[in-house]
């Protein structure tokens, strides 16, 4: 059982899937309310790749598929395929709202990890790393999955408000290295339909609630996570 930390910021996060017609459409009324994010590419886009990791009891995998509502998961996370911005984060759950602490690491770190050396997390002075450091002793917490995809981001100051589409999911098969140039991918979920994320502080403004129409779309019930474990070939609900 995990116990939150309250003195950190939590946000709502809502979780959607659309088809091509619906993203289509709320994207076009979200662009004049809101400011595209600045990391994007010319096509307004950018790739994040994230490998996550579980215990030796799987515990992340099947406390979100038993619906525990307090619950934590950890990750490395790149964008563009660049090693020059490395992310070690943990995702915090509680009820309806969520939090996230992330550290940087370097690529040095980041090979050292893959090789299963886990003495560079040994930093008492970064708390978050030296957490994943006794997870990896203690509780054998260990490399599960990678997941893909193409993010396009909107953001607004008011409510504090990130939407994004995630398309084009993907996950890596028998390989957790995320800087692998042949890394071997299977598509997640139909190349059809996209993960709309809405995620906002106290409030979400009312314009934008009208320009997204949230109650006729499906919700999200699996994360990315869960997602992509189910089709990793290593992985077997039992692995590792």
């Amino acid at each position: 059982m995990y116990y939150p930390n309250l003195d950190l910021k939590y946000r709502h996060e809502l979780k959607h899937y659309v088809n091509y017609h619906q993203y289509f459409t709320i994207r076009q009324r979200l662009r004049p309310l809101m400011t595209q994010d600045a990391n994007a590419n010319e096509a307004g886009e950018y790739l994040i790749r994230s490998l996550y990791f579980d215990d030796i009891n799987n515990t992340a995998l099947h406390e979100k598929l038993g619906g525990v509502r307090d619950r934590v998961k950890y990750r490395i996370r790149i964008y563009n395929g660049e090693d020059n911005i490395i992310h070690f984060e943990k995702k915090i759950k509680m009820n309806d709202v969520i939090a996230k602490v992330k550290e940087s690491i370097t690529r040095e770190m980041y090979d050292e990890i893959l090789k299963g050396n886990y003495e560079v997390l040994n930093l008492p002075h970064q708390p978050l790393l030296y957490e994943i450091y006794h997870a990896a002793n203690n509780v054998l917490l260990r490399p599960k999955v990678i997941v893909d995809y193409v993010r396009e981001a909107y953001t607004s100051k008011l409510g504090n408000v990130r939407i994004t589409f995630d398309k084009y999911m993907k996950t890596g098969l028998n390989n957790h290295d995320i800087f692998d140039p042949h890394l071997a991918m299977v598509d997640a979920i139909d190349h059809k339909f996209f993960v709309l994320e809405v995620k906002y502080d106290e409030y979400l403004p009312d314009y934008i609630k009208t320009a997204l129409q949230l109650e006729g779309l499906v919700r999200q019930s699996n994360s990315k996570y869960v997602i992509c474990r189910k089709l990793g070939k290593e992985n077997s609900w039992e692995d590792q």
